[in-house]
């Protein structure tokens, strides 16, 4: 066919297959989740009720300019997860979802968050016995947005450019707004009970793909205030902090420059984290992802060809102090082009399937609490299904990774619910989201 008639054709075929410009979820009472396919229209369900998998899970939808397609539902179901965490500490987890996925019913990426919320909530459920505390209720909201702009399958591979500016105009506008209401939330038993032990609500923040754009683009700011409010000489030395309890990302699509900035500033003075620093910030990415690592750099190549880029000196951190500084340098062209999980510059780990079953093994959440950066490369077990090991480029317990994962584990763009994989969030939700004193408690025990 001619150049000439390929794109007037595309055009067509778009216009025909043009995806759903408006809400999924419309109904607006409560539905009770039995099996698939029910509550198809609802954006506020309960499932698994009175059993120990039980969790609430919301929908809030966003259009192609960031704005809620419903504040008025937004704001319903904000207010009704207010209400249950006011009455008793709650477990948040929130998912954004990326390239070619929506709200829509039987979106696949929705079946399989019900799964880890029910994973995290029968865990809940056991380790609230075994810790001898209350168990905290299981609060899901998935976040959608149009993933893609065309419905036909093979001609919506055009999208990618189209979708990645909406994932960052998305990410800039409402969300970080919905993002920063569910902090407040978790938070809101701190300020209603004064004098009462502090609040056991943790929230998890999700987000795949573009929806890794939309997560980064909303907390870039906030991720880096936060840090530069915990250093030395600023307002105190204490742990790095960063957005609720923990942000994953899962084959993110944005660029490696954008993380420049939070990267070199955890390095700087090659800071020694406190031994009760957890991970804030973890970017999973697989060696096989050519979406991002192909076809990315492809496009930024283009849309960044009259740009001027130039090298910067800067520096990893083989050990704590002045003195364990080792100089690298860092092109911003290349960091401009590449994204976030494959320039090799900014790698912190790689994870990798255990050699055999016999090598997996319960998961300690002590032992995981303690060695959790891998610093140490001689150190393995720390998660029960995958070795975590470290390129020896930051301070141990550094709170941002940035881990290329292997191919068994991760298989591409959209494998990111394999068995093995999910168990490693879950250990690493687990961890970051286990009460301080449970740790306390269980350190006292251990000596």
């Amino acid at each position: 066919m001619k150049t000439h008639l390929l794109w007037p054709l595309i055009f067509v075929l778009g216009a025909l297959g043009c995806s759903s410009n408006s809400a999924y979820r419309t109904a607006d009472k409560p539905c009770l989740y039995t099996a698939a396919g029910a509550c198809a229209t609802s954006f506020m369900q309960i499932a698994n009720r009175g059993s120990d998998k039980e969790y609430q899970l919301g929908f809030i939808e966003y259009d192609d300019q960031g704005l809620a397609r419903s504040p008025a539902r937004r704001d319903q179901l904000l207010s009704h997860y207010l209400e249950v965490a006011a009455r008793q500490d709650v477990l948040l987890l929130t998912f954004i979802h990326g390239w070619h996925h929506s709200a829509k019913p039987r979106d696949t990426n929705i079946s399989k968050f019900r799964k880890l919320l029910e994973q995290v909530s029968a865990t809940e459920s056991r380790d609230s016995s075994r810790q001898k505390r209350q168990r905290r209720a299981v609060l899901g909201v998935y976040i959608g947005w149009r993933g893609d702009s065309i419905d036909l399958e093979y001609i919506n591979t055009v999208t990618f450019w189209d979708r990645k500016n909406t994932a960052h105009e998305v990410g800039r506008q409402g969300v970080t707004q919905a993002l920063l209401k569910l902090e407040e939330l978790v938070n809101v038993r701190n300020f209603i009970k004064e004098g009462s032990p502090a609040s056991t609500s943790r929230l998890v923040v999700i987000g795949h793909s573009f929806g890794g754009a939309v997560v980064y683009s909303s907390l870039q700011k906030v991720l880096t205030d936060r840090f530069i409010d915990s250093r030395k000489n600023k307002n105190y030395q204490g742990n790095a902090g960063g957005f609720g309890d923990l942000v994953l990302l899962m084959n993110p699509a944005f660029e490696a420059l954008r993380f420049a900035p939070l990267f070199h500033l955890s390095q700087q003075g090659c800071r020694r984290y406190l031994a009760d620093q957890l991970p804030k910030l973890a970017v999973l990415t697989s060696e096989t992802d050519y979406a991002t690592g192909i076809a990315f750099p492809v496009g930024r190549s283009l849309s960044t060809f009259f740009e001027s880029h130039r090298n910067m000196t800067r520096h990893y951190c083989i050990r704590p102090g002045s003195k364990g500084k080792q100089a690298v340098e860092i092109s911003q062209g290349s960091a401009d082009r590449t994204a976030i999980g494959h320039f090799e510059p900014y790698l912190t780990h790689s994870l990798s399937a255990k050699s055999s079953d016999s090598d997996k093994k319960a998961f300690d959440l002590l032992y995981a609490y303690q060695n959790w950066s891998a610093a140490d490369k001689s150190q393995d077990g720390i998660f029960s299904t995958v070795d975590l090991n470290s390129h020896k480029r930051t301070t141990a317990r550094n709170p941002y990774m940035n881990i290329q994962v292997s191919k068994t584990l991760m298989d591409g763009h959209n494998d990111i619910w394999g068995e093995d994989i999910v168990q490693f969030v879950s250990e690493l939700i687990r961890m970051s989201t286990t009460p301080k004193e449970v740790y306390e408690r269980m350190l006292n025990q251990h000596q």
